[in-house]
C-alpha cells in the first residue's frame, strides 16, 4: 500500500468519527433517543444498518474460502437463515413495532408476570450482553487481525509485529469506534453504517470488476473454473441428479445432509432468533410506522441476498481460477486486492474493510449496552432513575462491553467453534418465542425452561457428536420434549396480563380467542394472508438472487426460471396485497 492508499483510509477514519460526533445531540434526550434512535429512523436507513451489521469484515473471506472449497452451493449455510429474515418481513416486522420496545428482552415482562417473568429478563439480559455480545466483538477482532495480516498492513511500514500487536491495533480502532456508538446512540451508528455499508459493498464490486477484467471476463472465467475443478463449482443447490438416482447429495457441499436440513427446516423456528430477536429488532423498533418496519426488513433482504451475494461469488471464483494452488482459499480475496487493485483504488477497498468491521462493532457495542442499560440498570437497579443518568449508564454500558469484547479476543484461540456452540446452545427457546406471540397458553417457565434445556442439551449435544445437523435436530426435538410438560404442569398467566398483551399488539390466528372476545378488539393482523405473503416473499427473494447469479455465471435456463419464479412471487404479493387498515391501529396509551 502507497501513501495515498494510507491517506483514504485515514480520511475515512476521520469522516466516520465526524459524523458520529455530529449526531451526539439525537442521542442526548433519553434513553429511547440513545437506543432506538427516538423512533425516527427512515426504513431505508433501518434496513441498511442491519444489512450493514450482517456484513463483518471477515464476510467476503468466508464466502471466498467456501466457494473455493465447495462450489457456489456451499453458501447455503448462511442462505438457508433466508426463510427466517422473510417470516421477519411478513409475521413478525409489525408486531415488534407495535409493542414499542427498546430492546426484544422487554417482551418478556410485557408477555409474562410475576417473579419467573423478572428472573427470565435478567438472566437473557446478562447472557445477551455480556456473554453472547462479548463474543461477538472478540470475534469480529481476531477477523480483523486476519484481514490485517493477508493484506501486510504493518509489513509496508516496515514494522514485523507479533499476533498481539496486530491485535492491539485493532482494539485501537475499536476504541475509535466506542467514541462514537457510545456518544452518538443507535442514530450515529445506523448513519455510520449506511455509510459503512455502500462503502463496503463499492468496495465488493470494485474488487471483483478488476479481477473478472483481469481473466478476460465472464466467459473466460465459467470456462477456466469448471476446467479447474472436479465437481459442478458453478452449481446453486447442494443436490445431484442422475449418477444412478433421481436426486443425490453433493459430496462437495461441505456440510451433511442433515446439517442442511437443520439449517433449512429446523434452525429458523428453533433458534433463538426465530421472531427476529437482537439487533434486527432494535432497528425495527427504531422506525416511525409498522408500514416502515416491514419495508426496512425487505430492503435489508434485497441487499442481503440479492445484491450482495454475486460480487463476493465473482471474486471467490476468478480467486480459484488465478490461484489454483492457493492453500488456504480465504486469502484469496485480499491477495486479489493486492495483485490486481491500482493505487488508491486499493485504499478504498481497504478502507471498506475497515468499515464492516466497524459497522459490526459499533452495532454489538450498542445492542449489548441496551441489555445491561434497560433490563437490568434501569429494571432492577435503579427503576427510578432519570433520563439523564440512563444515558450516562448507556454510555458506561458502552465501555464495559467493549473491554469485555477485547478481553475475550485475547484470550480466545478459536472464536470459531465457540461461536458454533452459541449456535447450538441457542437452539431450543424458538418455537416458545413464536408461540408467545400466538398463543396465550405460552407462560414464562415455559420460555425459561426451553432457554436453560436448550442451553444445557446444546452443550452436551456439541462435544459428544461430530455431525452438527445431529446437534441442532437432537437439542431441538428434547427441548420441545422437555418445555411442553412444563408449560401444562405450572399455572397460565394472569387473564390481566393478557389482555393488556393483546390490546398492545393485536396479533392474529386462533390463539387469542378468548381475549379477542373478552376485549372486542379484532385482531390486527390476517396471519393466513401473511403465511401466504412468506410463501410468496421467498420466490421473489430467491427468484430474483438466483436469476442474478444464472445471468453472471452464464446459465441461462437457470436465469429464465427463476426469473419467471420472481415475477410469479411479485404477481402474488399484488394480489394479497397490503394489510388492511393497520396504520390505523392506535400505540398503548391511545
Amino acid at each position: 500500500m502507497k501513501g495515498i492508499d494510507w491517506a483514504i483510509v485515514g480520511l475515512y477514519m476521520i469522516a466516520t468519527l465526524g459524523l458520529g460526533v455530529y449526531l451526539a445531540r439525537r442521542a442526548a434526550g433519553s434513553m429511547v433517543d440513545f437506543f432506538v434512535g427516538g423512533r425516527t429512523l427512515p426504513w431505508w436507513l433501518a434496513g441498511t444498518s442491519m444489512a450493514a451489521t450482517t456484513f463483518s469484515v471477515d464476510t467476503p473471506l468466508y464466502v471466498a474460502g467456501v466457494v473455493g472449497t465447495r462450489g457456489v452451493a456451499g453458501n447455503w449455510e448462511w442462505w438457508s437463515y433466508a426463510l427466517a429474515h422473510v417470516i421477519l418481513i411478513y409475521i413478525f416486522a409489525r408486531l415488534w413495532r407495535r409493542a414499542e420496545i427498546v430492546t426484544d428482552n422487554e417482551l418478556t415482562e410485557m408477555r409474562y408476570g410475576g417473579p419467573p417473568a423478572a428472573a427470565l429478563r435478567a438472566t437473557k439480559g446478562f447472557l445477551f450482553a455480556v456473554v453472547i455480545g462479548s463474543i461477538g466483538i472478540g470475534y469480529a477482532m481476531l477477523a480483523m487481525v486476519k484481514v490485517v495480516d493477508a493484506l501486510g498492513v504493518f509489513s509496508s511500514f516496515g514494522l514485523h509485529l507479533g499476533a498481539s500487536g496486530k491485535l492491539w491495533s485493532v482494539v485501537a480502532v475499536s476504541a475509535l469506534v466506542l467514541v462514537y456508538s457510545s456518544v452518538a446512540g443507535l442514530w450515529g451508528v445506523a448513519a455510520t453504517d449506511f455509510f459503512q455499508f455502500f462503502l463496503g459493498l463499492l468496495g465488493a464490486i470494485l474488487v471483483a470488476v478488476f479481477a473478472v477484467a483481469d481473466v478476460g471476463g465472464l466467459h473466460a472465467m465459467v470456462h477456466r473454473a469448471q476446467a479447474l475443478t472436479r465437481f459442478d463449482v458453478l452449481s446453486f443447490t447442494p443436490l445431484t441428479f442422475g449418477h444412478g438416482s433421481l436426486v443425490g447429495w453433493s459430496k462437495t457441499a461441505g456440510i451433511s445432509a442433515l446439517t442442511f436440513f437443520s439449517y433449512v427446516a429446523i434452525l429458523w423456528w428453533a433458534f433463538r432468533r426465530s421472531d427476529g430477536g437482537g439487533e434486527f429488532i432494535q432497528r425495527l423498533s427504531a422506525v416511525k410506522t409498522e408500514r416502515d418496519a416491514e419495508k426496512a426488513a425487505w430492503f435489508f433482504n434485497i441487499m442481503h441476498y440479492v445484491v450482495r451475494t454475486w460480487p463476493w461469488v465473482l471474486v471467490a471464483i476468478v480467486a480459484l481460477v488465478i490461484y489454483p494452488n492457493l492453500t488456504d482459499r480465504e486469502l484469496g480475496y485480499p491477495k486479489l486486492m493486492l495483485d490486481f487493485l491500482p493505487t488508491g483504488l486499493l485504499g478504498l477497498v481497504v478502507a471498506s474493510l475497515f468499515a464492516a468491521f466497524m459497522s459490526t462493532v459499533s452495532t454489538l457495542i450498542n445492542w449489548s449496552a441496551s441489555y445491561l442499560t434497560n433490563d437490568i440498570y434501569a429494571r432492577f437497579l435503579r427503576p427510578r432513575a432519570g433520563d439523564r443518568e440512563l444515558v450516562a449508564a448507556a454510555r458506561v454500558a458502552s465501555v464495559i462491553v467493549t473491554v469485555i469484547g477485547a478481553t475475550a479476543a485475547f484470550f480466545a484461540h478459536n472464536v470459531t467453534t465457540v461461536y458454533r456452540l452459541i449456535l447450538a446452545v441457542g437452539t431450543g427457546p424458538g418455537l416458545v418465542l413464536i408461540l408467545r406471540w400466538y398463543w396465550w397458553r405460552i407462560n414464562a417457565w415455559a420460555e425459561l425452561t426451553a432457554m436453560v434445556a436448550g442451553f444445557l442439551l446444546g452443550a452436551f449435544f456439541m462435544w459428544r457428536i461430530a455431525d452438527f445437523g445431529m446437534v441442532l435436530t437432537l437439542t431441538a426435538v428434547v427441548s420441545l420434549a422437555v418445555w411442553v410438560p412444563v408449560m401444562l404442569l405450572t399455572r397460565p398467566e394472569t387473564e390481566d396480563k393478557l389482555e393488556a398483551f393483546y390490546r398492545r399488539v393485536r396479533p392474529g390466528g386462533p390463539g387469542w380467542r378468548r381475549q379477542r372476545q373478552r376485549t372486542g378488539l379484532a385482531p390486527a393482523q390476517d396471519l393466513r394472508r401473511d403465511i401466504a405473503r412468506v410463501a410468496a416473499g421467498l420466490m421473489v427473494l430467491f427468484g430474483a438472487m438466483f436469476a442474478i447469479g444464472g445471468l453472471l455465471l452464464l446459465r441461462y435456463t437457470t436465469m429464465f426460471v427463476m426469473a419467471g419464479v420472481g415475477v410469479i412471487g411479485y404477481l402474488l404479493l399484488r394480489l394479497l396485497g397490503r394489510p388492511r387498515g393497520l396504520e390505523a391501529v392506535p400505540g398503548p396509551g391511545q
